[in-house]
């Protein structure tokens, strides 16, 4: 089969990447092969063990958004790329040729081989993978005392979600702190307390040496020689790009194992672009590579990339990844946009924070009415806002995002000044 343009994958980097190039270039036809029966909401994944019950509750809805730019989708799983004949080789279907490839093959859940017990039943990951994940609820239904390793966002989530549940959960973090890469350590400490008072148990500063059991798991053995009963574990430790077909056919990595791109996001292989968890991400502020993976800049890369695979426009390109984070522990908000405080220090940016304290509706005897803390990390000679944090209500992704907006316009605190808003008791 012959297509203009071939997508692989079809989940928020593949769907957008897909929709962008049919919208830009109608004339021009379009595949997407995955291997996903139905494509997950990655930030959702964690509520399936709780908020919203089930994985069938989480599904974003690709199918329709195909149907409806008039975009084939092939089920199938591709096995090898070959660049000079601009051709895939699929498990089932046989071979497709393109003119374009763009690769949105996402990221797998990081699995510690080295650490013994790892192999054993109800030890696991968290995919992108519907039946993987339906497998996993059902074993983790009859398992009581369950232990999630790492602290960030998505074992902090998966926590909170499983205390829900009635669980007794343990949620154990080798740094200080819990969200310990996010958050600087004032923020870290408040969701941490909060996460505490809701019935987790955390520990911190120390690592798990071993999984404990004969063919399942039976506990955890932490660096200080302490053993803790658990009759499951979560490895929340992180994800790796899965760039195994880039490899295949020598498309050019990173230190890291992304794939290299430029501000198009083609990758140094011809008529090949990526996008998503697989890509190379550049930090705006710093201009460093990163390691960040976000669903919000994977659809960002993906209109990039569709608008950008026939005819480049200079004005339509990637200026870099701002991370961009929120997450809510019980009813308590948890943002940052940009650099914290210590990651800016030890960049060596010459800095001054702002904090304030107040509240985040006027006027405050409305109902819903939460304290709302700020802290804005600013360039001391030029004013121009680098980074923020906030905590407070449930609206507080809003003005993360808000932030995020202001770091990509290199506004300055003299902007914000003179800013226009509109305002209204119930809605700001």
């Amino acid at each position: 089969m012959k297509t203009d343009v071939l997508v692989i994958g079809s989940s928020a980097a593949g769907l957008v990447a897909a929709t962008t190039s049919r919208r830009v270039y109608p004339d021009k036809s379009v595949t997407v092969i995955t291997k996903q029966p139905k494509t997950l909401i990655p930030c959702g994944i964690p509520y399936i063990f709780g908020t919203v019950h089930s994985s069938d509750n989480d599904i974003l809805p690709a199918e329709k958004a195909f149907e409806a730019s008039g975009i084939n989708v092939v089920h199938d799983e591709v096995l090898s790329i070959d660049c000079k004949a601009k051709s895939v080789q699929t498990k089932n279907e046989g071979t497709f040729e393109y003119d374009k490839l763009v690769l949105g093959t996402g990221s797998t859940p990081y699995h510690p081989d080295w650490l013994p017990g790892s192999d054993l039943k109800n030890v696991f990951t968290v995919p992108k993978d519907k039946v993987y994940l339906d497998e996993m609820q059902k074993d983790l239904s009859d398992c009581k005392r369950v232990i999630a390793i790492g602290a960030g966002f998505i074992g902090v989530e998966l926590s909170d979600e499983l205390k829900k549940d009635g669980k007794d959960v343990t949620l154990i973090e080798k740094l200080p702190h819990i969200l310990g890469l996010a958050f600087d350590e004032d923020i870290s400490i408040r969701a941490e307390e909060l996460l505490i008072s809701r019935g987790v148990n955390i520990i911190t500063g120390t690592g798990v040496t071993e999984i404990l059991g004969t063919d399942k798991v039976e506990g955890v053995k932490l660096e200080n020689g302490e053993t803790i009963d658990a009759d499951a574990v979560i490895l929340a430790m992180g994800y790796r790009p899965n760039v195994e077909l880039a490899k295949q056919c020598n498309i050019p990595l990173n230190k890291d194992g992304f794939i290299i791109v430029d501000e198009y996001m083609r990758s140094e292989a011809p008529d090949i672009f990526a996008v998503g968890d697989c890509a190379e991400k550049r930090d705006f502020v710093t201009r460093k590579t990163s390691k960040i993976m976000l669903a919000s800049t994977a659809c960002a890369e993906a209109r990039i990339a569709g608008m950008n695979l026939f005819k480049l426009s200079a004005i339509k390109t990637f200026s870099g990844t701002i991370s961009i984070f929120a997450t809510a522990v019980g009813n308590t908000g948890f943002g940052v946009a940009g650099l914290t405080e210590s990651v800016a220090r030890a960049e060596g940016f010459d800095i001054v924070t702002g904090q304030f304290e107040g509240i985040d509706r006027h006027p405050r005897t409305l109902e819903d009415t939460h304290k709302q803390y700020v802290k804005l990390i600013i360039g001391k000679e030029s004013g121009v806002i680098l980074g923020g944090e906030v905590a407070g209500g449930l609206s507080i992704g809003e003005l993360t995002n808000t932030i995020g907006i202001v770091i990509q316009n290199r506004m300055s605190v003299n902007s914000l000044l003179t800013a226009q808003i509109g305002t209204h008791p119930l809605l700001t």
